[in-house]
Order: structure tokens, then sequence, then C-alpha cells
């Protein structure tokens, strides 16, 4: 009953970080050096994340610089940004490549409103989901009979406060990023 639990818990918390980083992703007008962690630069061959490949710094609120070790590299992750949904033109001076994050405008910034209220309703679901699935694990402990009636009842309970607490970290985390996106 305890495994069922924790093993419950242990998912919910993986959903939470997954939900975290995936705002972190969100370009919320100020420079966040997350927003490079989906872009995959072709290095001789291989699909390699800018930050194995380049030093990255904020150097001011909304710029952004990249400095690869590799010289070589600066017109590869270049075309990479270019090519991603960014969504930002990348000036390459030689030794730099300069990422400026524009302010967001007001239908912008609700348009990633709903964006992380899309994404944090998705994390409600996954977390439901783990909850049925460990109840659905309960019964059919008490079907075989480790479980007696009034277990299977404490253990409902206790899935259902879980959750309950991992909903809340959910609204919690998501008007946390909707602050961020709508403070100017």
């Amino acid at each position: 009953m305890d495994t069922v639990i924790a093993a419950a818990k242990e998912k919910m918390k993986k959903t939470i970080s997954a939900l975290k980083s995936e705002y972190n992703s969100i370009r919320a007008g100020r420079a966040n050096a997350a927003v490079l962690d989906p872009i995959r630069v072709d290095y001789w061959g291989t699909p390699t994340p800018i930050n194995q490949m380049a030093a990255i710094s904020v150097t001011e609120a909304r710029i952004l610089v990249i400095q690869p070790w590799d010289k070589s590299a600066l017109k590869l992750i270049e075309k990479a940004i270019q090519a991603s949904d960014l969504g930002i033109n990348p000036q390459n001076d030689g030794t730099v490549i300069r990422l400026t994050f524009p302010p967001l405008t007001e239908e912008r910034r609700k348009a990633l409103t709903k964006d992380v209220k899309n994404q944090a309703e998705g994390a409600k679901v996954a977390i439901r989901n783990i909850r049925r699935d460990a109840i659905e694990k309960l019964k059919s402990m008490k079907k075989a009979g480790d479980l007696t009636e009034d277990d299977l009842s404490d253990a409902e309970k206790e899935v259902q406060k879980v959750t309950d607490d991992f909903i809340k970290q959910v609204d919690g985390v998501a008007s946390e990023k909707e602050a961020e996106i709508m403070a100017i």
C-alpha cells in the first residue's frame, strides 16, 4: 500500500518538474538561457544542444550572449536559432551571437498566459491519471486479499490527499509564471 502511494508521489513530482521545465522555455520578455534548450545544432552530424557547445550568459535583462567554444560553430548556431520558432533574429559579430528579446505586447502576453493555463491543465490531467492508476492498483491488491476494506478506504483517502497537494502545486507554479509574463 505504501509503495503504491510512494510511486504515485514520485510520478507526480516528475510531472511538476516537467511542467516547470516547460515554463522555463517560455519566452517571458526577459533573457533566459532555458529558451535555447529545445534548439539543436547539427554539429559534425550530431544534433547538439547549444549549451553543450557554447557559453551562454545574460548580459542585460533582455540580451542573451552565446559564445561558442569552437568559432566555426558560430554560423551553425545562428542558423539553428533562425530555423527555430524562437522568433528572435540573432546578431552575429564574428565572435559571439547576441539575442535581443523585445518587450512583449499585451496581445502576446495574453496568448502566453493562455498557453501557461493549458499546460497547467495538462499537468493536472496527468496527476489525476496517476491517481487513477494508483487507486486501481490498490483495488487489485484488495481483490488479491493483500488489503482489507478499511485499508483500501484509508489508502484511497491518502492518494486523494496527495493528489490535491500536487494540484495545488501546479496552480502555484502556473500563477507564478502568469505573474512573470504579465509583469511589465
